[in-house]
């Protein structure tokens, strides 16, 4: 049995007795190394039907609440007026809201609610007098209030909308009466054509899930076409090694640094990494350095992935093999948090076979697979998008 991976409904292999109930499950029983091994773990994982082509979800996350100070001459110690540039977080600045210079530690008070991008504050709370240099950050440390006092301003945020669409997904596949009824050495043309047909059509959906940009064309029209966003335009967290001082290049420091600094600053200690060969094997090279990389999950929702554990997380790497064929791809890894990953369907739209959609005066059979789906994505700074990594120094 294998390890749990979060967001899965269990842990461990498929049983003998495991029965699909759609053709999304069949195909992971049939190919669970296969080249969909994305779509593999969404099977196993959460879906949820639609009733719009259009589905909404929200995104909410808590802010940082720190703003930043902007006045290129800085301030004086004794200065109580002080200028910060525009943002949401201001918003959270009220009376009696206490500030820290994250620069100097200098602790100040806010008199007033802020108003548009000015404070008016305290300095120098139970301290000595410091100054204030531009573009010094000041962390909202909670706030101080009088014996006695009246209740404060209240604050509140909301979250934010956002969407995607569904994509109408469609691979036919025919075989003739003549073939039907045509003795092959390799066994029955129409069964084997509808297991490649369905390989096909899973395949298309998670390059779809990977490339995808979200788009509706004719949407004012009663038959429009849409498109569903994919995880190499939606993901905001992009660490371009391609563009660094050194391009292609990434050491081991470096390395360490973007998982405790960047991939695993938001969302769950564990998450999923879809790389190419490259990647791969530089990956391989740091291991072998410090890591020693183990076999874990074997077999778990017939997806084989190998652990590295770290402070910061455990990543659980998976060579993806349509990433050895697309260009650009031998050098990239998707490192998702499954849980916030979500399979949408259409009612009654999900992976089905329809058969005998031929005309009536074919001379042979023609079926059809057909998914109306899309990618949910529930938060998307808990993702990264690593490019780029051809080389370890």
């Amino acid at each position: 049995m294998g390890n749990a991976i979060l967001g899965l409904r269990g842990t461990g292999q498929f049983s003998t007795d495991f029965r699909p109930t759609n053709y999304r499950e069949l195909y992971t029983l049939l190919e669970p190394n296969g080249t969909a091994p994305l779509n593999a773990l969404l099977a196993m994982s959460k879906s949820e039907q639609v009733d719009d082509p259009k589905f909404n979800h929200f995104l909410d996350e808590l802010p940082d609440r720190v703003v930043t100070i902007s006045n290129a001459a800085g301030y004086a110690a004794g200065v109580t007026s002080l200028t910060i540039a525009a943002s949401g977080n201001a918003g959270f600045i009220t009376k009696n809201t206490v500030l820290v210079n994250a620069r100097t530690n200098e602790v100040m008070q806010v008199t007033a609610d802020t108003t548009d991008t000015t404070l008016t504050v305290i300095r120098n709370v139970g301290g000595t007098n410091l100054a204030i240099l531009d573009a010094d950050k000041l962390v909202i440390a909670g706030s101080a209030n009088p014996e006695g006092g009246d209740v404060g301003t209240p604050v509140s945020f909301d979250p934010t909308l956002d969407y995607n669409y569904t994509q109408i997904f469609r691979t036919p596949f025919s075989v003739s009466n003549t073939l039907k009824n045509t003795y092959t050495r390799t066994g029955d043309k129409e069964k084997e054509y509808k297991e490649k047909a369905l390989k096909l059509h899973m395949q298309d959906i998670e390059r779809a899930f990977i490339f995808g940009r979200r788009a509706e064309v004719n949407g004012t029209s009663s038959q429009p076409t849409r498109y569903t966003g994919g995880l190499m335009t939606m993901i905001p967290n992009v660490v371009d090694v391609g563009a660094a001082t050194t391009p292609g290049v990434m050491t081991e420091k470096d390395f360490d640094r973007t998982l405790i600094e960047n991939i695993f600053a938001y969302g769950s200690k564990q998450k999923i990494a879809f790389c190419g060969p490259r990647i791969a094997s530089n990956m391989m090279e740091i291991a072998k350095n410090r890591w020693q990389p183990t076999q874990i999950s074997t077999g778990a929702y017939g997806v084989s992935f190998t652990g590295y554990a770290t402070f910061a997380g455990d990543l659980l790497v998976y060579l993806h093999p349509q990433f050895r064929q697309l260009p650009g791809m031998d050098s990239t890894m998707l490192i998702l948090d499954l849980p916030q990953l979500r399979y949408r369907y259409l009612a009654n739209r999900d992976t089905k076979l329809l058969p005998n959609r031929q005309g009536n005066g074919a001379d042979g059979v023609t079926h059809e697979y057909l998914t109306e789906a899309g990618l949910e994505m529930t938060q998307s700074k808990v993702h990264t998008i690593v490019k780029g990594w051809t080389k370890v120094s």
